[in-house]
C-alpha cells in the first residue's frame, strides 16, 4: 500500500507517494487544481499501486474540492492537521521548505503514526453550510469592534464624558447609537464629528448583519442538530462552532476521537507515585472554548454538574482539573448528540434537574486507553 501526501494550493497541488511499510519515496508530481488535474492524479495514484490512501492537509478552503473529487472516484481519503506536517519535516534530513517537502512530510507523518490514526474525510454539505455562516459572523464582529475602536477614539476627542458613559457592548444597542447620534448631530461642521457618524451607520448595519445572522443559524441547528439547543449552556452560537469544526461527525469511530480533536483528553504526567494529568493544548481550540462555555455554564447554574465537581475535587483534584474532568465528559456526551438525529419536537432548553442532568457525568476517564490520535 501507498500514502500519498497533498500539499495543497489555490493554484496546484503537490503530490508524494511513498510505501505505507518503509517510507520509500515512490513517485512525486504537481497537478493544477481544477478537473483535469484531479482526474491526472487520480490516473497516476493507479498507476502506482492498486492500494493507495490519500493523506490531504487539512485547509479545508483550498482542499475541499479535490476531497470532493477523490471521494467522487472511490478513493481513501485521510485529513492531516498543520501541526501534524510541521511535526514530521523536522525529522526529515532534506533542510528547507517547498510544497514536494510539504507533501513528502504530510505522508510520512500518515506511515509513522499509521493510517487508522487519522480521521477520514467526510463531506457533509450542512455542517459545512453551518460553519460558513459561523465564520462568516465571526468576521462581522471582528469588523464591528474595530468600528468601535474607532468610533471611541473620536468620541474621546469630541465628548471625553460620554465616552467614559459608554459601557462595553453599548454599541450593540441601538438605544446607545441613537445617544451617541444625537450628541454627535450639535457639532454642526466639525469634521471629525461627521466621520463619527459615519462609523455609527456603519456600526447599525453590522449590528443587523450580525443579527440576521444569529436568527439564520438558529433555523438551520434546529433543522439539523435540535438536540444540542435543549443542553443547558448550549446556545445557537455555541452549537455552530461544535457542528462546524467537528465537520462530520461520522468521521469519527469513538468519543475518544472526538475528545482528542476537541483538546479534551487528558494528558498524563506522572511520575513515580504521583499520578496526575495536565492541561492537553492541542487539538482544535475552537472545539475546546465551546465546550468549555457549556462547563462553566453548567458550574454556574447546573446542580448535578456542581455535585459532580464537589466530587471530583474531594478526590484529591483541583478546581481546574475538576473542570478539565467535566469537558472530556461533556466531550462524550456532545459526540453522542452529534450522532443522533432525533425528529425535532420543541426546541426549549431542558430543565436542569438533577435527576436529568446528572446522568452525562456517570462515567469519566482520566486517560482513555482507546484513544486514536487524531486532529
Amino acid at each position: 500500500m501507498i500514502v500519498i501526501g497533498t500539499d495543497t494550493h489555490k493554484g496546484s497541488h503537490a503530490l508524494a507517494a511513498v510505501d505505507d511499510g518503509t517510507g520509500r519515496v515512490r513517485g512525486q508530481r504537481e497537478i493544477k487544481a481544477d478537473q483535469a488535474g484531479h482526474l491526472a492524479a487520480v490516473r497516476w495514484a493507479r498507476e502506482l499501486d492498486e492500494e493507495r490512501v490519500w493523506a490531504i492537509e487539512d485547509c479545508r478552503s483550498v482542499s475541499r474540492r479535490l476531497e470532493q473529487a477523490l471521494i467522487a472516484a472511490g478513493e481513501r481519503v485521510v485529513r492531516v492537521a498543520p501541526h501534524r506536517m510541521g511535526a514530521s519535516r523536522k525529522g526529515e534530513r532534506q533542510p528547507g521548505k517547498s510544497d514536494q517537502i510539504d507533501a513528502l512530510a504530510i505522508a510520512r507523518a500518515v506511515v509513522k503514526d499509521g493510517v487508522e490514526q487519522f480521521p477520514a474525510a467526510f463531506l457533509n454539505e450542512r455542517a459545512m453550510d453551518i460553519r460558513l455562516v459561523s465564520d462568516h459572523r465571526a468576521d462581522l464582529v471582528t469588523e464591528r469592534t474595530r468600528t468601535v475602536n474607532r468610533l471611541r477614539w473620536h468620541l474621546l476627542a469630541l465628548l471625553p464624558e460620554l465616552e467614559r458613559s459608554l459601557a462595553r457592548g453599548a454599541f450593540n444597542r441601538t438605544r446607545e447609537l441613537d445617544r451617541v447620534d444625537r450628541q454627535l448631530r450639535k457639532l454642526i461642521g466639525d469634521t471629525r464629528a461627521q466621520i463619527a457618524r459615519e462609523l455609527l451607520a456603519v456600526l447599525r448595519r453590522l449590528n443587523r448583519q450580525i443579527a440576521d445572522l444569529e436568527a439564520r443559524l438558529l433555523v438551520m441547528i434546529r433543522a439539523f442538530r435540535p438536540q444540542l439547543l435543549a443542553e443547558l449552556g448550549c446556545g445557537p452560537l455555541v452549537a455552530a462552532i461544535l457542528i462546524g469544526h467537528t465537520a462530520g461527525v461520522e468521521r469519527f469511530g469513538s468519543d475518544a476521537s472526538f475528545a482528542l480533536l476537541s483538546g479534551t483528553a487528558p494528558i498524563p504526567c506522572s511520575s513515580g507515585k504521583r499520578t496526575q494529568h495536565r492541561l492537553n493544548r492541542a487539538g482544535n481550540r475552537q472545539l475546546n472554548h465551546a465546550l468549555h462555555i457549556i462547563a462553566v455554564t453548567r458550574a454556574n447554574h447546573d446542580p448535578a454538574t456542581k455535585a459532580y465537581l464537589a466530587r471530583k475535587q474531594a478526590e484529591g483534584k483541583t478546581s481546574k482539573g475538576a473542570l478539565r474532568c467535566l469537558k472530556r465528559t461533556l466531550a462524550r456526551r456532545f459526540h453522542r448528540l452529534l450522532t443522533d438525529t432525533p425528529a425535532p419536537t420543541h426546541h426549549q432548553r431542558s430543565s436542569p434537574h438533577p435527576e436529568h442532568a446528572a446522568r452525562p457525568y456517570e462515567r469519566i476517564d482520566t486517560a482513555p486507553a482507546r484513544m486514536q490520535c487524531v486532529t
